[in-house]
């Protein structure tokens, strides 16, 4: 099944469940669905893939990180744990991400690889490593690691 499709029927279970928090987030899911549909200009009653799908995810992960930082800057620690709560009902649905021991081990493959050694050519090898990765891993994650590993 579908992640898209998974999704929608996650609907009824939380709504069986009484579960408001999970069904808000569910239901911003499938509006974000929709409104992904729109702007590649397919019917919004279409079907997104499970890459488009999991775009989708992350930019809700990205807001909900985002509204964390702004709210625990402000002294909004209520808001902000509501927006933790939401964040972790989101990435329920992403892949497990890579660790940092990973990532290196790939840079430096990478790195030997596209025969880089120095600092000016760090945005070649980010996008090289990005693309390989795809939604495995964090892109400030990847990016420390080159910036590591072209550092030293």
């Amino acid at each position: 099944m579908k992640l898209h499709q998974q999704i929608r029927e996650e609907i009824k279970e939380a709504m069986k469940a009484k579960d408001t928090i999970r069904l808000g987030v569910i239901r911003g899911l499938v509006a974000g669905f929709t409104n992904e549909l729109v702007s590649l200009k397919r019917m919004p009653d279409g079907e997104l893939s499970d890459d488009e799908a999991l775009n989708v995810i992350r930019r809700g992960v990205n807001q909900r990180k985002d509204s964390i930082d702004q709210f625990t800057k402000g002294g909004r620690n209520d808001l902000a744990d509501s927006e933790k709560a939401e964040l972790a009902i989101l990435e329920t649905y992403l892949p497990a991400q890579m660790s940092k021991d990973e990532v290196l081990k790939i840079a430096e493959a990478k790195k030997n690889e596209m025969a880089i050694t120095d600092k000016s050519k760090s945005g070649q090898l980010m996008s090289a490593i990005m693309k390989e990765l795809k939604g495995k891993a964090d892109g400030n994650l990847v990016k420390s690691v080159v910036d590591e590993i072209l550092g030293s």
